[in-house]
């Protein structure tokens, strides 16, 4: 068994933190807040769902990759009951990521989005009255807290197991 993830699921793994953090940001903290009349927002949509499809993209090329490489032995924590959760926790990871980028297409095809971002940039009204609004609503904040949970086993590994498990998620010699 190799030490080390496949350098190609190290870099997605990386990249998609990355734009993972800039979409939660930018929907939760900016986009949410900010009323559909309000000069920029048609912009500033365009690149979150812009940023959202690659996710789901980029997500659905680290999935076949994981199940088709070779990979470390899974982690042990100690700790019998996460031990067992985490590949739960790792699979909840994937779901809602997908999840979100569902909910995110959705709603642009329910609401017209698409015409309005790549059209004439007319925004309907709102976007509240879309059930599936309320799920990509649900759905980011499960990711939140299941990313949070993700951060925190990640920091119990390198400051109280100091089992260098984070160098199994960089790149070197496998």
């Amino acid at each position: 068994m190799p030490a080390r993830y496949h350098p190609i699921l190290v870099t997605l793994h990386w990249l998609i933190a990355l734009l993972l953090l800039m979409a939660l940001i930018a929907g939760t903290l900016v986009l949410d807040d900010v009323p559909n009349s309000a000069p920029g927002k048609t912009d500033a949509l365009r690149i979150h769902a812009i940023m959202g499809v690659s996710i789901g993209v980029l997500m659905l090329i680290r999935l076949a990759l994981r199940l088709t490489t070779r990979h470390p032995a899974p982690a042990t924590s100690g700790i019998a009951l996460a031990d067992r959760l985490a590949p739960l926790a790792h699979w909840a990871l994937y779901a809602l990521v997908l999840g979100m980028v569902g909910s995110g297409i959705a709603m642009a095809v329910q609401s017209g989005l698409g015409d309005a971002l790549f059209g004439d940039g007319t925004l309907p009204e709102t976007f509240d009255t879309l059930f599936v609004r309320g799920v990509h609503g649900l759905l980011a904040t499960l990711l939140i807290l299941t990313i949070a949970l993700h951060i925190l086993a990640a920091l119990y590994h390198v400051s109280v197991r100091r089992d260098g498990l984070l160098r199994r998620m960089w790149f070197g010699a496998r």
